[in-house]
């Protein structure tokens, strides 16, 4: 299992990139955050059937065409950003950064047409003298920014886009309509109140945003942080064996279905120890790391490399025809696992044993698999070292018999 998903720290000069750019987002936080625009189908066909009930309603009572418009408009809106949030949650999986962006932009338009349309409604309705359509209008607005601050905040370039397109034509046209003369006392000043109102709010609720947006993303990014770190082992990043067992599980499933095999294979580097105890542990742990790193690269992206603890990998290649794809893999680890490092300018060298048992031939449980592989690798040990041997029966029937 690659590492390209880990959530690197998030540092305090890179809040303002954090704000602006996606890219800056852990890979799983952005695909949380994208995740939550799409689960607000409910508000989206709320909003839309009351803006569509208020247009037909007083369009029909004024004889005004254009707000009939603006109905069949909303109507045709609501029912696209409804489908689009339908297609995304029949995806399987959403992993790619670039596609997530594209469902981002998709899911923006669709937000920006529905501030539009709401702002669009505000001007027709303040233009006229009908204070309890104002009030509906402008509640309107102020249900809008509500919804798009509590839930849309993880994506806060658009929150903040959408609330200024709804609100800031509402502004202007408050603004203006207490500008006209009319009979009623305190007209001029009620309406300039009501400008200076939702303003007002406007402004609280951008700095709501970066607050909240703030507080998701240290969040989600704890969260996903403790999740990983319960699956993955400390020093190299690597699966641990817990998350092993769960990745054994779901590609042995996966064989089973389509008649393949799973190997996998038991790593012990010989000669670790003797580096360990003339360099001390920072020098055994910098090349534990440097074996977790060959290991990945030497491996596809769908095999999973692990460390079950000290000196011992395990890698579970997936996918097999047949077993001697299982043996090249086992050969070029050795291969490359043997070829010298460096550690603080010191040449060392050290060699693996790997023993390998397959799946479904040798069962479906993870720990007989590792045993029966441990006790092909205890063989190879004995034989001399850096060497690939497999299972055998005897090995199965030792790794019965311990358990």
């Amino acid at each position: 299992m690659r590492r390209s998903d880990s959530l690197a720290p998030i540092k305090p000069l890179s809040r303002l990139r954090i704000f602006t750019s996606p890219a800056a987002l852990p890979l799983p936080v952005y695909r949380d955050f994208v995740a939550m625009l799409y689960s607000m189908g409910v508000p989206i066909f709320g909003l839309g059937a009351v803006f569509v009930g208020i247009c037909v309603l007083v369009g029909l009572k004024l004889g005004n065409g254009f707000l009939l418009t603006l109905a069949a408009t909303g109507a045709l809106t609501t029912l696209l950003r409804l489908a689009t949030l339908r297609s995304y949650r029949r995806l399987s999986s959403v992993g790619d950064f670039e596609i997530l962006r594209r469902w981002e932009r998709r899911y923006a338009i669709g937000n920006y047409a529905s501030a539009v349309l709401i702002a669009l409604l505000n001007v027709i309705a303040i233009s006229a003298h009908y204070p309890l359509l104002h009030l509906i209008t402008v509640s309107l607005v102020f249900s809008f920014g509500a919804g798009i601050v509590s839930r849309t905040s993880v994506r806060p370039a658009i929150c903040v886009t959408s609330l200024l397109i709804a609100t800031v034509p509402t502004i202007v046209a408050l603004a203006l309509h207490a500008l006209t003369p009319h009979a009623i006392p305190l007209h001029s000043e009620l309406f300039l109140i009501e400008a200076f109102i939702v303003a007002m709010i406007t402004g609280l609720s951008l700095q709501t945003v970066g607050h909240l947006y703030r507080s998701a993303v240290e969040h989600h990014t704890a969260r996903h942080d403790m999740a990983k770190l319960a699956r993955t082992d400390a020093l190299t990043g690597l699966s641990n064996r817990l998350l092993l067992r769960e990745l054994f599980q779901l590609h042995t499933a996966t064989a089973l279905r389509t008649k393949h095999l799973v190997a996998l294979h038991y790593l012990d580097l010989d000669g670790f120890k003797a580096i360990n105890d003339r360099y001390g542990h920072p020098a055994g742990d910098a090349l534990l790391e440097q074996v977790a790193r060959r290991l990945e690269a030497i491996t596809r992206s769908e095999d999973v490399v692990a460390r079950l603890g000290g000196d011992e990998f395990v890698v579970l290649q997936v996918d097999l025809s047949n077993e001697s794809e299982a043996e090249l893999l086992a050969r070029r680890i050795i291969r490359e696992i043997g070829k010298p490092y460096i550690i603080d300018e010191t040449e060392m060298a050290i060699s693996v044993s790997v023993g390998i048992a397959t799946a479904p031939k040798l069962g479906i449980e993870l720990e007989r698999l590792l045993a029966c592989a441990d006790a092909a690798l205890y063989r190879a040990k004995a034989g001399g070292k850096a060497r690939a041997l497999f299972c055998a029966d005897a090995d199965a029937a030792t790794a019965d018999m311990a358990a």
